[in-house]
């Protein structure tokens, strides 16, 4: 070879709390399901995705510019609830270890 470094390129996502863009294992992916927000951590659920931080104060961002019914393409509103349970206790977006 000729020295160069093969680079392998990571999917990145913008979170719709905080408008920073980060590599996709780093944030929550989010779907609507029942006229609420479900935070589908494996990344399985069906569904169009919307992704966050794991941080309360990027989710408080998101309910504040109501981000999720529009990134979701949802009409009307959605319950956060599950959501701030799923962010509140500190649960890691991908493999389901504590971040404290």
């Amino acid at each position: 070879m000729s020295g160069r470094t093969h680079v392998r390129a990571r999917p990145e996502r913008t979170c719709v709390g905080c408008r920073k863009r980060a590599a996709k294992h780093e944030l929550l992916r989010v779907v609507a399901g029942e006229g609420e927000c479900v935070p589908d951590p494996r990344g399985t659920r069906p569904g169009r995705g919307a992704y966050l931080h794991p941080d309360p104060a990027c989710l408080d961002l998101a309910v504040r510019r109501r981000a999720f019914p529009r990134a979701l393409r949802v009409q009307g509103t959605l319950d956060p609830g599950a959501l701030r349970e799923h962010v509140g206790a500190g649960v890691a977006p991908a493999d389901g270890q504590s971040v404290r």
